[in-house]
């Protein structure tokens, strides 16, 4: 096997790709990190399509500057909207979160999946026609539900608040019967104890970090250290510091993040 050299990049509008960060670092433990949270700029998912690309972009000319070997786009709004400009533009390969998590949606083998995101993401359509055309079988509807990513951020997963907001947004989809349901924000998954209960047992919850950790694993293992040796280093860069970065940032890897650092992109 042969590995490449440098950090795999990662970048989000704020906090919630760190859940693409944890599922990348428990499959690849190994290697090093690099994420940058535009937290001066969130949330991407109420900006306008040239907006989100030009922070996008902005974003990925960072991260590249530090000779970065792989880029992950795990902002689903930015995936949805600027993939394409992204990887045009970078020197090393890039993987977004839409495709992968579309693939692991099908294998569920749901016969209707349901999308929820942001407004930006669902506006995009992004994952409604990645759905129709790896899965022209399968019947779609996306809802956006903009309260989520507050109530992440808020530490509220497990909250009766978010029931109750939960079944505003999903009711319309249970109705119709939605077999899946992919959760195409990267704070939602810190959400998932209460949208279970609003779900119910049955409908699965598809969150794409995994599925990201699969793609770079499979699809660039020429690049990656996939053994499990000792523990990389993880480097945080933020555009904006708060202490709700670091509560969330705990909750999420575990542990409170090492080697914070504020910078200007």
């Amino acid at each position: 096997m042969t590995v490449t050299s440098g950090p795999i990049g990662i970048f989000d509008s704020g906090v919630g790709g760190l859940t693409v960060l944890k599922a990348l670092r428990e499959r690849m433990p190994g290697e090093q990190y690099i994420y940058l949270g535009d937290t001066a700029r969130l949330p991407y998912g109420t900006k306008t399509e040239d907006t989100v690309r030009r922070y996008a972009l902005n974003a990925a000319a960072h991260l590249n500057r530090h000779q970065v070997k792989l880029l992950v786009v795990a902002c689903n709004t930015a995936s949805s909207f600027a993939l394409n400009e992204v990887a045009a533009a970078s020197p090393v390969p890039v993987v977004g979160v839409v495709q992968p998590g579309v693939r692991a949606a099908l294998v569920t083998d749901a016969k209707r999946i349901g999308v929820i995101g942001t407004e930006g993401t669902i506006r995009s359509a992004a994952y409604q026609e990645s759905l129709a055309q790896l899965g022209p079988a399968v019947e779609v509807r996306a809802v956006p539900c903009p309260l989520f990513v507050p109530l992440a951020e808020e530490g509220w997963g497990d909250h009766p608040v978010t029931d109750q907001v939960a079944r505003h947004y999903l009711t319309p989809l249970l109705e119709w019967r939605a077999g899946a349901l992919i959760l195409a924000c990267t704070h939602y998954p810190l959400l998932r104890t209460s949208l279970r209960r609003v779900v119910g047992p049955d409908v699965h919850l598809v969150d794409s970090a995994s599925a990201v950790a699969d793609t770079v694993a499979s699809e660039h293992a020429e690049l990656v250290d996939t053994s499990h040796g000792k523990e990389g280093d993880v480097h945080i860069q933020l555009t904006d510091a708060s202490d709700r970065f670091l509560r969330i940032a705990t909750a999420i890897l575990g542990h409170k993040p090492d080697h914070i650092e504020v910078v200007d992109i």
